[in-house]
């Protein structure tokens, strides 16, 4: 039911954080990964001896998607899964957001998803089997300070796979989302480098601790395989109980 040997998975932002580790759940259970991120370095490193392919590309310039594609067609590699971890968050308060930040913000954390998607959904179509998993956050239901672009853009990504869901589903393409909770990436460096702001918000969970990247690997996989063939257009928290208190 878990099993991905024979399954094709290109993960956004899989050179560190987050979609990293989903790679390599996705790598472990028997996909074929294909990396994207900016830093070919970070990408190199993240790939190591796995099967799979590093593509380095900035996805905020315009003509990204379509070269993504092009690249992927041209390699013969053609995603089954596809996991839209790449985000940005440039924390500003609402009187410090220009529009430059913003449009940033959501074009990379909610157009560039839908639009690679529907880059790769033809091909998804054609075998009767896809999986599109997109990356939430707490902010698609809580508002946070200095959080109003990347808040309206993860709000935006919680209906985007509903939609996703209602438009494809029945082609045998499931869509659904996992909001991670406080987790130690790149994105919250400034936040787990204060201790006592990483421990309070450890202290806002149900189970009293941050997540770590393993917390990870089963909703991914679950999502990615077989097993939730009958699961479409959620939002899954995986937050430790924030979301419940």
């Amino acid at each position: 039911m878990f099993d991905l040997v024979g399954k094709t998975a290109l993960v956004t932002g899989g050179g560190a954080g987050i979609g990293k580790a989903i790679a390599h759940a996705l790598s472990d259970a028997g996909a074929e990964i294909i990396l994207v991120a900016r830093r070919q370095k970070l990408l190199e490193e993240a790939l190591g001896s796995r099967k799979g392919t590093a593509i380095a590309l900035d996805l905020l310039y315009e003509g990204a998607v379509a070269d993504l594609a092009d690249q992927c067609h041209t390699l013969g590699k053609l995603p089954d899964i596809l996991v839209n971890a790449a985000g940005v968050n440039l924390r500003q308060h609402a009187d410090e957001v220009t529009e430059d930040g913003w449009n940033k913000t959501i074009r990379l954390n909610l157009s560039t998803p839908f639009f690679i998607a529907q880059k790769f959904v033809p091909e998804m179509r054609k075998k009767g089997w896809g999986r599109i998993i997109n990356f939430a956050s707490l902010q698609s239901e809580r508002a946070f300070e200095n959080g109003i672009a990347y808040g309206a853009s993860k709000g935006g990504v919680a209906q985007l796979t509903r939609a996703m869901a209602e438009a494809w589903s029945k082609d045998g393409i499931n869509a659904n989302a996992i909001a991670p909770g406080f987790f130690p990436t790149e994105l919250t460096a400034t936040v787990f480098d204060d201790a006592d702001r990483a421990q309070h918000n450890a202290n806002q969970t149900a189970i009293g601790r941050n997540g770590t990247m393993e917390d990870l690997a089963g909703p991914a996989l679950f999502f990615a395989s077989d097993a939730s063939r009958y699961v479409t257009g959620q939002v899954l928290y995986v937050d430790g109980g924030f979301t419940a208190k």
